[in-house]
């Protein structure tokens, strides 16, 4: 048995009881186990369970809820999780969230290699941003998503210098040091609902006459008012630059000629973000991938 499959087996087995009553229409083999930045998240046929993989996380669960509710309630036009029980941690039991469970699968990369699959989930894919994009012009959704921070990629970037720096070799900080000076030229942007994580594993297609079609969104964590080429760079680093460009082509997202320089930069920062969330939630092993090639 290899880690993974040792480790997703640990998660069936230390929670086994609780999933039984979470889940009791699943047969416990049939039951699938996927690991986050934040969460282990337990897949059954129609619900899904979170499992907090830190403190942190845990006491953000109530936030990550509510998040989903209102985005549940702005009509996005595809498909987003919607809480349906959830829990603080007790003596007995952990933290966790129910959620319903968005149908379909990650699109796989190669996929992309047939040119209708490709112009297919381009134009799904802009069709998203596009959604959200309108979102954040709604009075309504502005006055109850979180606005990113005026400074703060400025404040990220002072973050990884006092925490990260010294668990790095000299070549790792100024690889680092080329990276966030890249941020500092980024304007402070707020005109769109902004996914956060809009990587190839958190949206889910499903398949018609042998086309992708967008079943929905998932993981919505770092959900808020900000810049859509966040979402663009996650798109580009999951799928490639061929993909991004069709997608930009057709509207989807921030356009423009900054729009590739700003793009590139934030992309660049994806494994400190990382290895930075982790490092505040105390996630070893997330940490250590996320520093991958700094130290």
């Amino acid at each position: 048995m290899n880690k993974e499959s040792s480790h997703v087996m640990e998660i069936l087995e230390t929670h086994r009881a609780l999933l039984s009553r979470l889940l009791p229409d699943d047969r416990p083999g049939a039951l699938t186990v996927h690991q986050g930045q934040f969460h282990h998240v337990v897949i059954g046929a129609e619900r899904v369970v979170c499992f907090a993989r830190t403190e942190a996380a845990a006491r953000r669960l109530p936030e990550r809820a509510e998040r989903l509710r209102t985005l549940a309630g702005i009509g996005l036009g595809f498909r987003t999780p919607e809480p349906l029980e959830e829990a603080v941690a007790g003596p007995d039991e952990p933290a966790y969230l129910v959620l319903t469970r968005i149908p379909g699968a990650p699109l796989e990369e190669d996929a992309l290699k047939s040119p209708d699959v490709a112009e297919a989930a381009a134009s799904q894919y802009a069709a998203l941003l596009y959604g959200l994009a309108a979102a954040g012009v709604d009075d309504k959704v502005r006055a109850v998503l979180p606005h990113a921070p005026e400074g703060g990629w400025r404040e990220f970037a002072d973050g990884v210098r006092a925490e990260l720096f010294p668990l790095m070799n000299d070549a790792g900080r100024a690889r680092a040091e080329h990276e966030l000076a890249a941020l500092s030229a980024l304007p402070h942007l707020t005109s769109a609902v902004v996914h956060g994580d809009l990587g190839g594993e958190n949206v889910l297609w499903e398949t018609a006459d042998g086309l992708p079609r967008l079943g929905g969104v998932v993981d919505w964590d770092e959900v808020m008012l900000g810049d859509q080429a966040e979402d663009l760079a996650a798109i580009g680093a999951s799928y490639g630059e061929e993909l991004l460009g069709q997608v930009l082509d057709l509207g989807g997202g921030a356009q423009g000629s900054e729009a590739t320089g700003r793009i590139s930069a934030i992309r660049g920062t994806f494994a400190l973000q990382q290895a930075l969330y982790a490092q505040r939630d105390g996630d070893e092993e997330e940490l250590a991938d996320g520093l991958t090639g700094y130290r």
